[in-house]
């Protein structure tokens, strides 16, 4: 059973991140450690995404007067293609419907399968640049 509880470790989030997201950052010669990964989320609403007891990922958001930017949905390698992202990508539109936000923003790099889920889950292309996709769905 999924669930989702506000993250407890930081750091564990973090190497989440890193060790999902590293292949990307060698593919663009971006220099991200785990330390700038923790720097960059411990100002953001961070969730984590637990399976049976075990944290196996994280969910990441921030909120402004334009509404909810999902900053980073992370899933741990043996736990992925098993509709766990797409279950926390339901929460995340549960959590920015709840704080009253009208749309949901994120980007993903381009290289990443990611943005195949995001497109199938209604969120729409609305601009993009050399590495990212930028992406929204209207929260009604």
């Amino acid at each position: 059973m999924i669930s989702y509880r506000p993250a407890g470790d930081l750091s564990k989030s973090a190497e989440i991140t890193y060790d999902n997201m590293r292949s990307y950052y060698a593919h663009y010669s971006v220099d991200w450690q785990q330390p700038k990964i923790l720097e960059q989320i411990v100002d953001l609403d961070n969730w984590d995404i637990v399976f049976d007891g075990e944290l196996i990922g994280a969910l990441r958001l921030s909120f402004d007067s334009d509404g909810c930017y999902l900053r980073d949905l992370q899933v741990s390698t043996l736990f992925q293609n098993k509709g766990i992202g797409a279950e926390a990508l339901a929460e995340s539109v549960r959590l920015a419907k709840k704080s009253g936000a009208k749309q949901l923003k994120l980007r993903v790099f381009k290289i990443s399968p990611a943005h195949r889920l995001y497109k199938k889950k209604g969120f729409n292309v609305v601009s993009e640049d050399e590495r990212f996709y930028y992406m929204e769905q209207k929260i009604s």
